[in-house]
């Protein structure tokens, strides 16, 4: 296989070599070359200085695209490792002293066969039909960067790359978009000011790689090739910049002092009939905003005050039948934007990523939400986050205020975060975090760590912490390590795992989903590729057995043990089945459905699972899955619809999810049912309306929130929210409401 990949990139390197670099669409020859290769076969792209800016239409109709020659030569990344793109891309980067330019040519025979295509800014779904992004590593270190992508239909996203693991959708900056098309394919033009971008001081050379995914046929091609493999594989590649080309020839216009402000107004109409003091259309206005200052190139400063997060959509409702607590992701804007600098141990923290085990020493949700999932007010505070050298730093302070009706006293939150770089792709660091005295005990909390991310070769990763607590009434035992081996090429897989999480380890401003325990994990993986189906593209073995023991006494709590079997089809659909015996130990009594009470013993039961992903290219995109087999001395079945969606017409999305679980169990028999519809229609790419009305049966309650998103203007948005709660517990009628709001939002960004 390893021959026939080399065959292949030597001939891809022949063709780009005679015909890659000597074309263009128009039959002209141009005057000037914008591609190279340097010694070692890598892309390097020349910028070229323009003497005004270009329109930004997404036509590519001016003189500067038919004079001077694109890059082309894109490889696959999916199906054909290292061959040509089938549907070839065409570059061009230009800068003047207050932008850089980016136009591309995307050349495509499908253009019929395109799935929908979601206009919402940083959707998730960008990913999931026709689009191009281009990644620019501006301080050249080989493993953090930005990430711009655009569809066809003119949907944009904007991300930060931290360590060539974590993008950050959240990150958001001022840059200007256009798509259009042609006889043959479509478009994209960029504009990026150089005040949106960090850099090194009097840095000409970054690194740049571009993406295009062509998800009709499910190819993804690269710019400047990348290995396949873990994290790194397809759509992921574009994070790796130790494997990016080269962008030389810039002119950076002289350092200046980064300073923005957005501040806001909002109105709301709020009932509350469940308060102790039940309110009824209550009217409330307040006013406050956020700034950005820049203290050095690479190091910004920010600051909140009267913080409002009215316009976030509500939490997805999820079934759980475990011991253990909820997670539920991050969403507000203000602590998603630079979390990747906060990121411990190696544990990729994105939007919806849920660590599982991993404790977070740091987890942003705390701040500003009780336990119950109650908002609480926040005073205002600060965030420095950034790069200086071979250092990331990061540091936050938030102010709480009092509120007395959720009996919550005025808390800070404290983070320090440093990470150094060393080696190639590697790095250490440490973080402290503090909860200031809190609640009706009025204690406070430390949480200390170090941690070390050490990757060699490809594909071989190395995770570790050593994590600690100080909590006043909680003596010993309150340490908590980690060591993880991961081997993670396309075709083979391994990952071992030791982590011990203390009894009284208690990160109050993080999150811990179980206390006391020692973790071995082994996971081994096979994925062979077929040489020449046309049906199937990639097989995929799995095997492994997790163990978790009591620290404080070394008894057996949990056993899993499964194994699975996977196909990854050529349409980009998916099948998977698996097989799950586990093991557990319980030491008291948890209850499930309400009041449904799970005895003290021990259990062991198996599950099948099996579940199809059917790709966005089909009318109804989504995944269908099912499991049947044992729970706690009785049986459980369940029936799930996630990650669906279809497009009835043009620009409105139906996305409906649903979790049936059918349980008989000695105690008792029931069903618990989540069901959720999200419904989306987009105006343009910076206006949309969402609405998302979820059921629970087990809270008996139903939820309704409706947001209008309109950007106005770069970086200035109005927001339209409504929101209620009904309870459904009254038989025959129609589900009561408990609360609703109704907001106004208006926010005003300024650069100076």
């Amino acid at each position: 296989m390893l021959a026939r990949q080399e065959r292949i990139r030597a001939v891809s390197l022949c063709l780009i070599a005679l015909f890659g670099l000597s074309t263009n669409t128009t039959g002209q020859t141009p005057a000037a070359s914008m591609g190279s290769r340097d010694v070692d076969g890598r892309v390097v792209v020349h910028a070229m200085r323009v003497p005004e800016k270009p329109v930004i239409d997404g036509t590519l109709d001016e003189a500067m695209y038919t004079q001077v020659q694109p890059v082309t030569g894109f490889v696959q990344a999916e199906p054909e490792f290292g061959a040509p793109a089938t549907e070839q891309t065409q570059l061009w980067v230009f800068f003047d002293d207050r932008s850089i330019y980016v136009g591309i040519r995307c050349l495509d025979s499908g253009v019929d066969r395109w799935s929908s295509l979601d206009m919402r800014r940083d959707s998730q779904n960008m990913q999931q039909g026709e689009s191009v992004s281009i990644a620019f590593d501006t301080f050249h270190d080989k493993r953090n960067g930005l990430q711009f992508s655009a569809n066809p239909h003119g949907g944009v996203s904007d991300s930060a790359i931290t360590n060539e693991r974590d993008a950050n959708r959240d990150w958001n900056t001022i840059w200007e978009s256009r798509t259009g098309r042609f006889d043959g394919g479509w478009t994209a033009e960029f504009a990026i000011p150089f005040q949106s971008l960090r850099y090194g001081a009097g840095e000409l050379v970054w690194g740049v790689n571009v993406r295009r995914n062509v998800k009709w046929k499910n190819e993804v091609s690269y710019l400047n090739e990348v290995p396949l493999g873990g994290q790194f594989s397809a759509i992921g590649g574009l994070f790796k910049f130790s494997s990016a080309a080269t962008l030389v020839g810039l002119e950076t216009p002289p350092v200046s002092r980064l300073f923005e402000v957005k501040p806001y107004g909002i109105s709301t109409l709020r009932t509350d009939t469940t308060a102790d003091t039940p309110i009824l259309n209550k009217i409330t206005g307040n006013i406050g905003g956020d700034a950005k200052l820049g203290v050095t190139q690479g190091l910004i400063a920010d600051f909140t005050y009267n913080t409002d997060f009215a316009q976030v959509e509500d939490d997805e409702q999820q079934v759980n039948l475990t011991r253990f607590s909820l997670f539920f992701p991050e969403k507000r804007e203000f602590f998603l934007e630079g979390q990747g600098i906060f990121v411990f141990g190696g544990l990729a923290q994105r939007r919806t990523s849920n660590p599982g085990e991993v404790p977070l020493p740091f987890f942003s949700r705390r701040i500003g939400i009780d336990d119950d999932g109650h908002a609480v007010p926040i005073l205002g505070g600060g965030r420095l986050a950034g790069r200086a050298g071979a250092y990331s730093i990061g540091a936050v302070n938030i102010q709480t205020k009092e509120d007395k009706l959720l009996r919550q006293a005025p808390t800070n939150f404290s983070v320090l975060r440093l990470r150094r770089d060393v080696l190639r792709r590697s790095n250490v660091g440490a973080v402290f975090v503090n909860r200031s005295a809190y609640g009706e005990k009025r204690r406070s909390n430390q949480t200390y760590g170090v941690d070390g991310v050490f990757s060699f070769f490809q594909n071989v990763n190395i995770n570790t912490y050593y994590a600690g607590t100080e909590t006043p009434e909680l003596h010993g035992n309150s340490k908590s390590y980690r060591a993880q081996l991961d081997y993670n090429p396309d075709r083979y897989g391994i990952t071992l795992e030791r982590m011990v999480v203390g009894e009284h380890f208690n990160p109050e401003a993080g999150y811990v989903r179980r206390h006391d325990f020692k973790r071995n994990l082994v996971d081994l993986r096979f994925s062979p590729r077929p040489k020449s189906s046309k049906v199937v593209r990639k097989y995929d073995y799995s095997a492994s057995y997790d163990e978790f023991s009591r620290d404080t006494d070394g008894r057996l709590e949990t056993q899993l043990a499964d194994a699975s079997f996977g196909i990854e089809f050529q349409s980009s659909d998916r099948l998977n089945v698996q097989l799950i015996d586990e093991f557990e130990r319980l030491k008291e009594p948890f209850t499930v459905f309400g009041d449904v009470e799970i005895p003290v013993g021990d259990y062991r039961f198996r599950t099948l699972h099996a579940d199809y992903q059917l790709g966005s290219q089909h009318v109804l995109a989504g995944l269908v899955g099912y499991d049947q087999g044992g729970f706690y001395g009785g049986t459980k079945k369940t029936l799930t619809l996630g990650m669906a969606r279809v497009e009835p017409v043009a620009n409105l999305f139906v996305e409906p999810a649903f979790s049936f679980n059918w349980v008989d169990i000695p105690q008792d028999a029931f069903v618990a049912k989540v069901a959720s519809t999200r419904v989306s229609y987009m105006f343009s790419p910076r206006m949309f309306m969402a609405a998302l009305v979820q059921y629970n049966s087990n809270s008996q309650t139903m939820s309704t929130n409706a947001r209008f998103r309109w950007e106005y203007r770069p970086g200035s948005d109005l927001f339209i929210v409504y929101s209620d709660g009904r309870n459904t517990a009254v038989p025959a009628r129609f589900p009561v409401i408990e609360t609703r709001t109704f907001t106004v939002k208006v926010t005003r960004f300024f650069r100076m």
